[in-house]
């Protein structure tokens, strides 16, 4: 048991720190809460379906194409509906969740409410430490970590990561500087949906694919976010290893412990709220009292 927590918590904190960093990373520079966020995972599992499966796409031009689809969507998205209300929390709230509800009833008008699967890339298992594990549920472990390496040189070694930065801290700072903080939101939500979209492509092999699998990641990703820190990129990753790994215990210590993780997660979400509702590491809350 101990082996299938370990490796499964894994693969699962993996995707959650994709998810979880992507909404920390555009509230900290926009302070849009993004309720759509897990809608454009979903949106990027069903694009990858439609590439492979249906248009008979190959592999290596059906990921590509389906994570940029996914991302200049979002954009689209961001200039028509977000950006003229942005200054409106409520407003925002309101409308990205109106933009997870379309996207949900287009791809059940679609493709229907039943399951669908997606072929994996590679066929076959390999045993680590007494474990099985399949070569999809590897291929995810290798993109999940390059993609993390990849958005901490983007944020940390390039021009565009250090605007990104200084618009998070302080956007009154950034426009001193000469930093166009509408058009840094704007590249951010791409960055942001990009990271939702790889997440969706890598995992939609392992899990089949619905019109509501938004859901379950959107509660997840929130209580990580929540125990992190709104806005605190490492803690995102940080909660999202802690969620993960409180996932994997519940599933395979509890009985019927898959129909409970997801209160789980609220739980915890709950209880940092009124112990710490900064969260581990929630700078902006402090700053901001």
């Amino acid at each position: 048991m101990f082996q299938d927590i370990l490796i499964s918590g894994l693969v699962n904190s993996g995707v959650y720190a994709l998810l979880a960093l992507g909404f920390s990373l555009i509230f900290g520079v926009a302070r849009i809460v993004n309720i759509a966020h897990t809608a454009f995972y979903m949106l990027a599992a069903y694009a990858l379906y439609g590439l492979l499966v249906v248009a008979k796409f190959p592999l290596l031009l059906a990921i590509p194409l389906a994570v940029v689809a996914v991302v200049a969507l979002s954009m689209v998205c961001y200039k028509l509906v977000i950006e003229p209300v942005r200054q409106h929390e409520s407003a925002v709230l309101i409308a990205t969740i109106a933009l997870a509800l379309i996207f949900q009833e287009t791809l059940l008008v679609s493709f229907g409410g039943h399951f669908l699967g997606i072929p994996n890339a590679v066929e076959g298992v390999v045993s680590i430490i007494g474990v099985r594990v399949s070569y999809q549920r590897l291929i995810v472990l290798a993109v999940v970590a390059l993609t993390l390496v990849a958005t901490w040189y983007l944020l940390n070694r390039t021009r565009l990561g250090l605007a990104i930065r200084t618009a998070a801290n302080d956007q009154e700072i950034a426009n001193l500087m000469g930093i166009n903080v509408g058009r840094v939101a704007m590249y951010t939500v791409g960055i942001s949906v990009a990271l939702a979209a790889i997440a969706g492509v890598v995992v939609a092999p392992v899990f089949v694919v619905d019109p509501l699998m938004w859901l379950a990641p959107l509660v997840t990703m929130l209580a990580i976010v929540v125990l992190g820190g709104l806005g605190s990129l490492k803690g995102s990753v940080i909660g999202a290893f802690i969620i993960g790994y409180v996932e994997a215990i519940t599933v395979f210590a509890v009985p019927s412990g898959s129909y409970l993780k997801g209160a789980v997660a609220l739980s915890i979400m709950i209880v940092v709220l009124l112990i710490r509702p900064e969260g581990l590491f929630g700078v902006v809350f402090e700053e901001e009292r």
